[in-house]
């Protein structure tokens, strides 16, 4: 079975969903910060693994207690995942923070730093 297969995408997507609904309503865990949300999973074509990418919105203590905080739930997490989701197997759930869209906003700072500067440049010449 190819890895990126059509079910196997529809499998990650529902999952997604289903981690992101129990993530924001069922877990009560004060080490979770409120805003943390699923970019991404990644379920093996097994259904025996999945890596749940995870982004918080926090400074890096928010970001580490909150992944401890998942970690230390997972039993549930995956409990209530069973009961969401029509799957043969449940898979064990690897969390991992997710700092794709932290970067992205830096790099854009960036690029507008430098834009900036250079047109600043532009009106001192043209001056």
């Amino acid at each position: 079975m190819r890895r990126t297969s059509i079910k196997n995408t529809r499998i990650n997507g529902e999952v997604q969903k289903e981690l992101s609904r129990i993530i924001s309503y069922e877990i009560k865990d004060p080490r979770i910060a409120a805003m943390t949300s699923v970019t991404s999973v990644d379920v093996t074509p097994d259904l025996k693994e999945c890596k749940a990418y995870i982004s918080v919105f926090g400074d890096d203590q928010a970001k580490q207690d909150t992944i401890a905080g998942l970690r230390s739930a997972s039993g549930y997490i995956r409990r209530q995942l069973a009961s969401g989701l029509n799957l043969r197997n449940t898979p064990e759930l690897t969390f991992l923070l997710d700092e794709s869209i932290e970067y992205a906003i830096n790099m854009s700072k960036k690029i507008d730093d430098v834009i900036g500067e250079m047109n600043d440049s532009h009106t001192e010449i043209s001056e």
